[in-house]
């Protein structure tokens, strides 16, 4: 899984899609989508993944936690578009994983984004190990090779 970060400009990476439409808002005064709708882009993707692809994600008496949120532009978005955000497993840690995302207008990668999740337990705050279910699940979500 490790070293597809550089792919994440190719559509065919991904197994779960997303989309939003940008909204006339979204626009700033350069007549471009302003960066910080990006990071919205990326949490419509990640929690579609995380809510619709396991029901209940986090084991009982955990919780996860976004502990980093890397973008890259690649390209700039006007108004009006409807962008699809494609998402998939990047790599495993043992109390984490992390999220490739493409984020494409038509064919045109607009941005990628990677996303660190982290399992912590609910009564001590930290973080504790995946369970090996949940880690096998995991990596039914692998990008495509």
């Amino acid at each position: 899984m490790q070293g597809d970060r550089h792919r994440l400009t190719n559509r065919s990476l991904f197994r779960i899609w997303s989309q939003e439409v940008v909204r006339y808002g979204d626009v700033d005064v350069q007549g471009h989508v302003n960066n910080v709708c990006f990071a919205r882009f990326s949490e419509t993707g990640r929690v579609d993944f995380v809510y619709n692809t396991f029901k209940e994600m986090a084991p009982e008496g955990c919780y996860f936690v976004i502990a980093r949120l890397i973008v890259d532009f690649r390209r700039e978005i006007l108004w009006p578009s409807t962008v699809d955000i494609g998402t998939a497993v990047l790599a495993l840690g043992r109390t984490s994983f992390t999220l490739g995302q493409g984020m494409f207008v038509g064919e045109d990668c607009v941005a990628t984004a990677e996303n660190v999740l982290v399992l912590n337990k609910n009564e001590t705050r930290r973080s504790t190990p995946l369970p090996e279910a949940f880690r096998a699940h995991l990596q039914g979500f692998a990008a495509k090779v």
